[in-house]
Protein backbone atom coordinates (compact mmCIF):
# COMPACT_ATOMS: atom_id res chain seq x y z
CA UNK A 1 0.00 0.00 0.00
CA UNK A 2 1.06 3.61 -0.48
CA UNK A 3 0.33 6.69 1.57
CA UNK A 4 -0.93 10.00 0.26
CA UNK A 5 1.34 12.97 -0.22
CA UNK A 6 1.86 15.65 2.43
CA UNK A 7 -1.16 16.66 4.50
CA UNK A 8 -3.64 19.02 2.90
CA UNK A 9 -4.19 20.80 6.20
CA UNK A 10 -7.66 19.26 6.45
CA UNK A 11 -8.58 16.62 9.03
CA UNK A 12 -7.60 13.21 7.68
CA UNK A 13 -10.29 10.51 7.86
CA UNK A 14 -9.43 6.84 7.34
CA UNK A 15 -12.39 4.72 6.21
CA UNK A 16 -11.93 1.14 7.39
CA UNK A 17 -14.06 -0.63 4.75
CA UNK A 18 -12.77 -4.17 5.33
CA UNK A 19 -16.23 -5.42 6.39
CA UNK A 20 -18.08 -4.12 3.30
CA UNK A 21 -18.33 -7.24 1.15
CA UNK A 22 -21.98 -7.60 0.12
CA UNK A 23 -25.53 -6.34 0.51
CA UNK A 24 -26.35 -3.16 2.38
CA UNK A 25 -22.78 -2.55 3.53
CA UNK A 26 -21.54 -2.19 -0.05
CA UNK A 27 -24.60 -0.18 -1.13
CA UNK A 28 -24.10 2.24 1.77
CA UNK A 29 -20.41 2.90 1.19
CA UNK A 30 -20.60 3.07 -2.61
CA UNK A 31 -23.44 5.57 -2.36
CA UNK A 32 -21.78 8.04 0.00
CA UNK A 33 -18.16 7.87 -1.20
CA UNK A 34 -18.66 10.35 -4.03
CA UNK A 35 -20.13 12.88 -1.63
CA UNK A 36 -17.23 12.31 0.74
CA UNK A 37 -14.86 13.14 -2.11
CA UNK A 38 -16.67 16.44 -2.68
CA UNK A 39 -16.46 17.57 0.97
CA UNK A 40 -14.14 20.62 1.12
CA UNK A 41 -13.22 20.22 4.79
CA UNK A 42 -12.09 16.58 5.10
CA UNK A 43 -9.41 14.42 3.47
CA UNK A 44 -10.62 10.82 3.00
CA UNK A 45 -8.50 7.65 2.77
CA UNK A 46 -10.26 4.40 1.88
CA UNK A 47 -8.76 1.11 3.13
CA UNK A 48 -9.90 -1.95 1.14
CA UNK A 49 -8.71 -5.50 0.75
CA UNK A 50 -7.66 -6.05 -2.86
CA UNK A 51 -10.49 -8.60 -3.26
CA UNK A 52 -13.00 -5.80 -2.57
CA UNK A 53 -11.73 -3.48 -5.27
CA UNK A 54 -14.19 -4.54 -7.98
CA UNK A 55 -17.10 -3.81 -5.61
CA UNK A 56 -16.12 -0.14 -5.37
CA UNK A 57 -14.31 0.70 -8.61
CA UNK A 58 -14.03 3.32 -9.90
CA UNK A 59 -13.04 5.11 -6.70
CA UNK A 60 -14.51 8.64 -6.68
CA UNK A 61 -12.19 11.58 -7.20
CA UNK A 62 -11.11 13.08 -3.93
CA UNK A 63 -10.94 9.74 -2.09
CA UNK A 64 -7.44 8.26 -1.64
CA UNK A 65 -7.37 4.48 -2.08
CA UNK A 66 -5.16 2.10 -0.05
CA UNK A 67 -5.36 -1.58 -1.10
CA UNK A 68 -4.33 -4.19 1.45
CA UNK A 69 -3.07 -7.66 0.56
CA UNK A 70 -3.37 -10.39 3.17
CA UNK A 71 -4.90 -13.85 3.35
CA UNK A 72 -8.60 -13.16 3.60
CA UNK A 73 -10.28 -15.00 6.49
CA UNK A 74 -12.20 -14.01 9.60
CA UNK A 75 -9.16 -14.42 11.88
CA UNK A 76 -6.66 -12.63 9.64
CA UNK A 77 -9.11 -9.78 9.00
CA UNK A 78 -9.63 -9.38 12.75
CA UNK A 79 -5.86 -9.41 13.33
CA UNK A 80 -5.24 -6.83 10.61
CA UNK A 81 -8.02 -4.62 11.88
CA UNK A 82 -7.00 -4.72 15.54
CA UNK A 83 -3.21 -4.63 15.19
CA UNK A 84 -2.14 -3.36 11.76
CA UNK A 85 -4.84 -0.72 11.27
CA UNK A 86 -4.11 1.25 14.47
CA UNK A 87 -0.41 1.28 13.53
CA UNK A 88 -1.10 2.41 9.95
CA UNK A 89 -3.62 5.09 10.91
CA UNK A 90 -1.20 6.59 13.43
CA UNK A 91 1.69 6.32 10.97
CA UNK A 92 -0.27 8.44 8.49
CA UNK A 93 -1.41 10.86 11.23
CA UNK A 94 -5.11 10.15 10.78
CA UNK A 95 -7.44 12.36 12.80
CA UNK A 96 -10.47 10.03 12.63
CA UNK A 97 -11.00 6.34 11.87
CA UNK A 98 -14.46 5.61 10.48
CA UNK A 99 -15.61 1.98 10.42
CA UNK A 100 -18.98 1.62 8.62
CA UNK A 101 -19.69 -1.54 10.61
CA UNK A 102 -20.64 -2.44 14.17
CA UNK A 103 -17.01 -2.60 15.21
CA UNK A 104 -13.60 -1.47 14.11
CA UNK A 105 -10.01 -1.13 15.34
CA UNK A 106 -10.23 -0.47 19.07
CA UNK A 107 -7.02 1.53 19.38
CA UNK A 108 -7.08 3.64 16.22
CA UNK A 109 -7.40 7.42 16.70
CA UNK A 110 -10.87 8.92 17.30
CA UNK A 111 -12.89 5.94 16.10
CA UNK A 112 -16.44 6.32 14.78
CA UNK A 113 -18.54 3.21 14.17
CA UNK A 114 -21.77 2.62 12.27
CA UNK A 115 -24.41 0.55 14.07
CA UNK A 116 -26.04 -1.33 11.20
CA UNK A 117 -25.83 -5.10 11.85
CA UNK A 118 -28.64 -6.42 14.04
CA UNK A 119 -27.38 -8.74 16.77
CA UNK A 120 -30.68 -10.35 17.81
CA UNK A 121 -30.42 -12.59 14.73
CA UNK A 122 -28.58 -15.01 17.01
CA UNK A 123 -31.96 -15.82 18.61
CA UNK A 124 -33.12 -17.52 15.40
CA UNK A 125 -29.85 -19.31 14.74
CA UNK A 126 -29.50 -22.98 15.73
CA UNK A 127 -26.02 -23.74 14.36
CA UNK A 128 -23.32 -23.53 17.04
CA UNK A 129 -20.73 -22.08 14.67
CA UNK A 130 -23.08 -19.25 13.67
CA UNK A 131 -24.11 -18.58 17.27
CA UNK A 132 -20.45 -18.28 18.28
CA UNK A 133 -19.87 -15.91 15.35
CA UNK A 134 -22.71 -13.60 16.41
CA UNK A 135 -21.60 -13.75 20.03
CA UNK A 136 -18.19 -12.54 18.86
CA UNK A 137 -19.77 -9.73 16.84
CA UNK A 138 -21.79 -8.66 19.89
CA UNK A 139 -18.69 -8.59 22.09
CA UNK A 140 -16.72 -6.57 19.54
CA UNK A 141 -19.65 -4.17 19.12
CA UNK A 142 -19.74 -3.52 22.87
CA UNK A 143 -15.96 -3.00 23.05
CA UNK A 144 -16.05 -0.67 20.05
CA UNK A 145 -18.81 1.39 21.65
CA UNK A 146 -16.77 1.70 24.83
CA UNK A 147 -13.62 2.73 22.95
CA UNK A 148 -15.14 4.85 20.18
CA UNK A 149 -15.36 8.63 20.10
CA UNK A 150 -18.84 8.57 18.55
CA UNK A 151 -21.38 6.19 17.04
CA UNK A 152 -23.82 6.53 14.17
CA UNK A 153 -26.99 4.41 14.10
CA UNK A 154 -28.88 3.80 10.85
CA UNK A 155 -32.30 3.96 12.57
CA UNK A 156 -33.84 4.70 15.94
CA UNK A 157 -34.29 0.95 16.34
CA UNK A 158 -30.53 0.44 15.85
CA UNK A 159 -29.78 3.24 18.28
CA UNK A 160 -31.94 1.61 20.95
CA UNK A 161 -30.93 -2.01 20.52
CA UNK A 162 -27.24 -1.89 19.61
CA UNK A 163 -25.82 0.49 22.20
CA UNK A 164 -26.01 -1.82 25.28
CA UNK A 165 -26.75 1.15 27.52
CA UNK A 166 -23.38 2.77 26.75
CA UNK A 167 -25.01 6.12 25.93
CA UNK A 168 -26.27 6.29 29.49
CA UNK A 169 -23.06 4.93 31.03
CA UNK A 170 -20.60 7.08 29.14
CA UNK A 171 -22.70 10.11 28.21
CA UNK A 172 -22.03 9.46 24.52
CA UNK A 173 -24.41 10.81 21.90
CA UNK A 174 -25.38 8.35 19.19
CA UNK A 175 -26.41 10.16 16.03
CA UNK A 176 -29.30 8.72 13.98
CA UNK A 177 -28.45 8.96 10.26
CA UNK A 178 -30.76 7.12 7.86
CA UNK A 179 -29.56 5.52 4.65
CA UNK A 180 -30.57 7.11 1.35
CA UNK A 181 -31.74 5.86 -2.02
CA UNK A 182 -30.19 6.02 -5.48
CA UNK A 183 -31.86 8.63 -7.71
CA UNK A 184 -32.25 5.99 -10.42
CA UNK A 185 -35.02 4.39 -8.36
CA UNK A 186 -38.08 6.42 -9.31
CA UNK A 187 -41.74 5.79 -10.25
CA UNK A 188 -42.27 4.25 -13.67
CA UNK A 189 -44.63 1.43 -12.77
CA UNK A 190 -46.01 -1.04 -15.28
CA UNK A 191 -47.03 -4.07 -13.18
CA UNK A 192 -47.15 -7.26 -15.21
CA UNK A 193 -50.71 -8.55 -14.77
CA UNK A 194 -50.22 -11.30 -17.36
CA UNK A 195 -47.21 -12.80 -15.56
CA UNK A 196 -47.70 -11.45 -12.02
CA UNK A 197 -44.93 -11.89 -9.49
CA UNK A 198 -44.04 -11.00 -5.93
CA UNK A 199 -40.53 -9.65 -5.45
CA UNK A 200 -38.03 -10.20 -2.65
CA UNK A 201 -34.76 -8.25 -2.75
CA UNK A 202 -32.40 -9.82 -0.25
CA UNK A 203 -29.21 -11.79 0.04
CA UNK A 204 -30.09 -15.21 1.38
CA UNK A 205 -29.40 -16.01 5.03
CA UNK A 206 -31.49 -17.06 7.98
CA UNK A 207 -32.67 -13.69 9.37
CA UNK A 208 -34.22 -12.88 6.00
CA UNK A 209 -36.93 -15.37 6.99
CA UNK A 210 -37.52 -16.69 3.49
CA UNK A 211 -38.57 -20.09 4.87
CA UNK A 212 -41.73 -18.62 6.42
CA UNK A 213 -42.52 -16.72 3.23
CA UNK A 214 -42.14 -19.89 1.17
CA UNK A 215 -44.34 -21.74 3.68
CA UNK A 216 -47.06 -19.14 2.99
CA UNK A 217 -46.86 -19.52 -0.79
CA UNK A 218 -49.11 -22.59 -1.23
CA UNK A 219 -52.01 -20.72 0.42
CA UNK A 220 -51.39 -17.66 -1.75
CA UNK A 221 -51.41 -19.87 -4.85
CA UNK A 222 -54.81 -21.27 -3.91
CA UNK A 223 -56.25 -17.76 -4.35
CA UNK A 224 -53.89 -16.45 -7.05
CA UNK A 225 -52.62 -19.48 -8.99
CA UNK A 226 -50.71 -17.42 -11.57
CA UNK A 227 -48.45 -15.75 -8.99
CA UNK A 228 -44.68 -16.28 -9.05
CA UNK A 229 -42.14 -15.40 -6.37
CA UNK A 230 -38.83 -13.92 -7.53
CA UNK A 231 -35.92 -13.64 -5.07
CA UNK A 232 -33.08 -11.30 -6.07
CA UNK A 233 -30.00 -11.87 -3.93
CA UNK A 234 -26.85 -13.87 -3.40
CA UNK A 235 -27.04 -17.20 -1.51
CA UNK A 236 -24.59 -16.04 1.17
CA UNK A 237 -25.49 -18.92 3.49
CA UNK A 238 -25.22 -22.07 1.38
CA UNK A 239 -26.68 -24.36 4.05
CA UNK A 240 -29.75 -22.16 4.47
CA UNK A 241 -30.11 -21.76 0.69
CA UNK A 242 -30.04 -25.54 0.20
CA UNK A 243 -32.66 -25.94 2.93
CA UNK A 244 -34.88 -23.43 1.12
CA UNK A 245 -34.57 -25.31 -2.15
CA UNK A 246 -35.52 -28.54 -0.39
CA UNK A 247 -38.51 -26.81 1.23
CA UNK A 248 -39.76 -25.53 -2.13
CA UNK A 249 -39.57 -29.09 -3.47
CA UNK A 250 -41.41 -30.59 -0.50
CA UNK A 251 -44.17 -27.96 -0.70
CA UNK A 252 -44.36 -28.47 -4.48
CA UNK A 253 -43.90 -24.77 -5.20
CA UNK A 254 -40.43 -24.96 -6.74
CA UNK A 255 -41.93 -24.32 -10.20
CA UNK A 256 -43.37 -20.99 -8.93
CA UNK A 257 -40.15 -19.60 -7.41
CA UNK A 258 -37.19 -18.04 -9.22
CA UNK A 259 -33.89 -17.60 -7.38
CA UNK A 260 -32.30 -14.86 -9.49
CA UNK A 261 -28.99 -14.46 -7.67
CA UNK A 262 -27.27 -11.08 -7.54
CA UNK A 263 -28.96 -8.37 -9.63
CA UNK A 264 -27.32 -5.07 -10.55
CA UNK A 265 -29.13 -1.75 -10.19
CA UNK A 266 -30.55 -1.73 -13.71
CA UNK A 267 -31.98 -5.22 -13.28
CA UNK A 268 -33.43 -4.30 -9.88
CA UNK A 269 -35.15 -1.27 -11.36
CA UNK A 270 -36.71 -3.48 -14.03
CA UNK A 271 -37.94 -5.90 -11.35
CA UNK A 272 -39.40 -3.11 -9.19
CA UNK A 273 -41.15 -1.64 -12.23
CA UNK A 274 -42.87 -4.90 -13.19
CA UNK A 275 -43.59 -6.63 -9.88
CA UNK A 276 -46.98 -6.52 -8.20
CA UNK A 277 -45.43 -5.78 -4.81
CA UNK A 278 -42.31 -6.10 -2.68
CA UNK A 279 -42.35 -8.66 0.13
CA UNK A 280 -39.96 -7.96 3.01
CA UNK A 281 -40.24 -10.84 5.50
CA UNK A 282 -37.06 -10.30 7.58
CA UNK A 283 -37.23 -10.93 11.30
CA UNK A 284 -34.38 -8.55 12.11
CA UNK A 285 -33.23 -5.46 10.21
CA UNK A 286 -31.75 -2.17 11.38
CA UNK A 287 -32.86 -0.39 8.20
CA UNK A 288 -33.82 -2.30 5.03
CA UNK A 289 -32.57 -0.65 1.82
CA UNK A 290 -35.07 -2.51 -0.43
CA UNK A 291 -37.94 -0.85 1.45
CA UNK A 292 -36.73 2.60 0.42
CA UNK A 293 -35.92 1.47 -3.13
CA UNK A 294 -39.42 0.04 -3.51
CA UNK A 295 -41.02 3.21 -2.11
CA UNK A 296 -38.99 5.34 -4.51
CA UNK A 297 -40.31 3.19 -7.38
CA UNK A 298 -43.90 3.48 -6.04
CA UNK A 299 -44.09 -0.25 -5.36
CA UNK A 300 -46.66 -1.39 -2.74
CA UNK A 301 -45.02 -3.25 0.14
CA UNK A 302 -45.97 -6.15 2.39
CA UNK A 303 -43.49 -6.15 5.27
CA UNK A 304 -42.62 -7.77 8.54
CA UNK A 305 -43.81 -5.74 11.52
CA UNK A 306 -40.63 -6.28 13.53
CA UNK A 307 -37.40 -4.36 14.17
CA UNK A 308 -36.93 -1.19 12.09
CA UNK A 309 -39.41 -2.02 9.33
CA UNK A 310 -42.41 0.03 10.61
CA UNK A 311 -40.05 2.96 11.28
CA UNK A 312 -38.78 2.95 7.69
CA UNK A 313 -41.85 1.91 5.66
CA UNK A 314 -44.47 3.77 7.72
CA UNK A 315 -47.77 4.16 5.84
CA UNK A 316 -46.36 2.70 2.62
CA UNK A 317 -46.78 -0.94 3.68
CA UNK A 318 -49.14 -3.50 5.10
CA UNK A 319 -47.49 -5.41 7.94
CA UNK A 320 -47.50 -9.02 9.14
CA UNK A 321 -45.98 -11.12 11.90
CA UNK A 322 -42.89 -12.61 10.20
CA UNK A 323 -43.11 -15.80 12.25
CA UNK A 324 -46.73 -16.51 11.26
CA UNK A 325 -46.88 -17.95 7.74
CA UNK A 326 -50.68 -17.91 7.79
CA UNK A 327 -50.70 -14.18 8.47
CA UNK A 328 -48.09 -13.62 5.75
CA UNK A 329 -50.37 -15.45 3.32
CA UNK A 330 -53.41 -13.40 4.39
CA UNK A 331 -51.64 -10.08 3.81
CA UNK A 332 -50.30 -11.15 0.43
CA UNK A 333 -53.69 -12.42 -0.72
CA UNK A 334 -55.28 -9.16 0.44
CA UNK A 335 -52.77 -6.90 -1.26
CA UNK A 336 -52.65 -8.82 -4.55
CA UNK A 337 -56.44 -8.77 -4.77
CA UNK A 338 -57.06 -5.14 -3.68
CA UNK A 339 -55.89 -2.79 -6.43
CA UNK A 340 -57.20 0.27 -4.56
CA UNK A 341 -55.08 -0.59 -1.53
CA UNK A 342 -52.06 -1.22 -3.75
CA UNK A 343 -52.45 2.19 -5.41
CA UNK A 344 -52.77 3.92 -2.04
CA UNK A 345 -49.57 2.27 -0.80
CA UNK A 346 -47.80 3.19 -4.07
CA UNK A 347 -48.66 6.87 -3.65
CA UNK A 348 -47.70 6.86 0.02
CA UNK A 349 -44.38 5.18 -0.77
CA UNK A 350 -43.43 7.61 -3.53
CA UNK A 351 -44.12 10.50 -1.15
CA UNK A 352 -42.30 8.93 1.79
CA UNK A 353 -39.20 8.10 -0.28
CA UNK A 354 -38.46 11.82 -0.50
CA UNK A 355 -37.25 11.68 3.10
CA UNK A 356 -34.26 9.50 2.16
CA UNK A 357 -31.23 10.87 0.30
CA UNK A 358 -27.64 9.62 0.08
CA UNK A 359 -26.46 13.23 -0.17
CA UNK A 360 -28.10 14.03 3.17
CA UNK A 361 -26.70 10.79 4.63
CA UNK A 362 -23.19 11.80 3.58
CA UNK A 363 -23.54 15.39 4.83
CA UNK A 364 -24.77 14.29 8.26
CA UNK A 365 -22.05 11.65 8.48
CA UNK A 366 -19.40 14.24 7.63
CA UNK A 367 -20.71 16.45 10.44
CA UNK A 368 -20.15 13.60 12.91
CA UNK A 369 -16.65 12.97 11.53
CA UNK A 370 -15.72 16.66 11.80
CA UNK A 371 -16.95 16.80 15.38
CA UNK A 372 -14.91 13.67 16.17
CA UNK A 373 -11.78 15.24 14.68
CA UNK A 374 -12.20 18.21 17.00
Amino acid sequence: MTFSPARSGKPKVVINALHAKSGGGVTYLRSILRYFGEDPDLEFHLFLHEEQYDLFAPIPEGVHLHLLDFRSSFITLLAWEQFAMPFLTRLMSADVTFSPANYGPLFAPNTVILLRNALSVVGGERRLRKRLYWAGVAAMTWLSLVMSKRAIAVSRYAGRHLTFGTNRLFGRHTEIVYHGVDARFRPSRRPDRENPFLLVVSDIYVQKNLHNLIAALPTVLEHHPDIRLKIAGRPNDEDYYNDLRETTRLLKVDHRIDFLGHCDTERLIELYDTCLLLVFPSTVETFGNPLVEAMACAVPIASSNSAAMPEIAGNAAVFFDPLDSDEIAERLIELVGDTALAKRLSRAGAERAGRFSWKITAERTCRVLKASAR
